[in-house]
């Protein structure tokens, strides 16, 4: 049976509209024809802490929560929140990751430095890695703050829903105003 369930972990930190994302994913996993099941982890998001959204679905699914080593892709958009989540990837999982660093609370007073190499970290555990320029495709599309739509269009690559449900999802979640713009990056998101 869990082999016909799929395993999506969303991380990042409060603000990236990791929730929104997670909610167009689940959106289009229902309306293909999915059992859905979601939960959410928050941090103290409010104030740029880490944010976890757990999306499994399938035929059957009973649980919300990703067992550890079973996930089948993380959607990282903040770097250093997704290498402190790959212990909860399969071997041979997917991470596609935007290329971003937010520095935590730690950083920013000095007491410890923001971590070097984790791109390269990623790279030597997984080959299916896929680091994108969130930002600035975002902004190209016409808002920064449709980065989290380019990451879903990049992960809706590597799921068996059709993208007609991917954007019926968008039209359902996304504000009228923002719509044509996240139409946009999730477009560019799914042509890398």
């Amino acid at each position: 049976m869990s082999e016909q369930i799929k395993n999506i972990l969303l991380v990042g930190v409060g603000g990236q509209g990791i929730l929104l994302a997670s909610e167009i994913l689940s959106e289009a996993a229902m309306l293909a024809g999915f059992d859905v099941k979601k939960s959410e982890i928050h941090g103290m998001s409010q104030r740029g802490g880490c944010v976890v959204s757990h999306v499994r679905y399938g035929t059957e699914v009973f649980s919300p929560i990703v067992p550890e080593g079973e996930g089948d892709i993380l959607f990282g958009f903040e770097l250093m929140e997704t290498v402190r989540a790959l212990p909860l990837l399969k071997p041979g999982g997917s991470v596609v990751a935007n290329d971003l660093q937010i520095s935590p609370p730690s950083v920013l007073m000095g007491q410890v430095s923001y971590p070097e190499g984790l791109t390269g970290r990623i790279r030597a555990q997984f080959t299916d890695f896929l680091l994108v320029d969130g930002q600035k495709m975002a902004s190209d599309a016409g808002n920064v703050r449709a980065a989290n739509t380019v990451l879903l269009g990049a992960v809706s690559k590597r799921l068996d829903i059709a993208e007609e449900f991917w954007v019926k999802a968008l039209e359902k979640m996304v504000p009228l105003k923002a719509l044509d713009i996240n139409k946009c990056a999730f477009r560019m998101g799914r042509e890398l």
